[in-house]
């Protein structure tokens, strides 16, 4: 399995940017797709998550009303919008799917950096 990130970058407070995570199966293949970021010294943490058998999405705290997470299922592919965005959003932004078939696998993407100015 192969999930390829892009869209992250350096914007400025209050700016918006896509990340979107295309995956080398089908969507429906895993149990949940979604993000994850790790900000430097920090663990990585939860940004949003779909359940992709009931499409229920998941956000962290800091993302609800900010962050939209949707999925394309005809192009394998899970985005993140992202709003008003601020500087302690910069991280290192990975992709992240699980496959729970008996054995839960977990498949992580390259990392994307979102980097936002003050």
């Amino acid at each position: 399995v192969q999930l390829q990130a892009s869209g992250g970058g350096l914007v400025q407070t209050g700016g918006s940017l896509r990340l979107s995570c295309e995956a080398s199966e089908s969507i429906s293949d895993f149990s949940s797709m979604g993000w994850y970021r790790q900000a430097p010294g920090q663990e990585r943490a939860l940004v949003a998550l779909v359940v992709t058998r009931y499409g229920l999405i998941n956000y962290a705290n800091f993302a609800k009303d900010r962050f939209t997470l949707s999925r394309d299922n005809a192009k394998n592919t899970v985005s993140l919008q992202m709003n008003s965005l601020k500087p302690e959003d910069t991280a290192v932004y990975y992709c992240n799917a699980v496959r729970s078939r008996g054995v839960s696998v977990t498949y992580w993407g390259q990392g994307t950096q979102v980097t936002v100015s003050s």
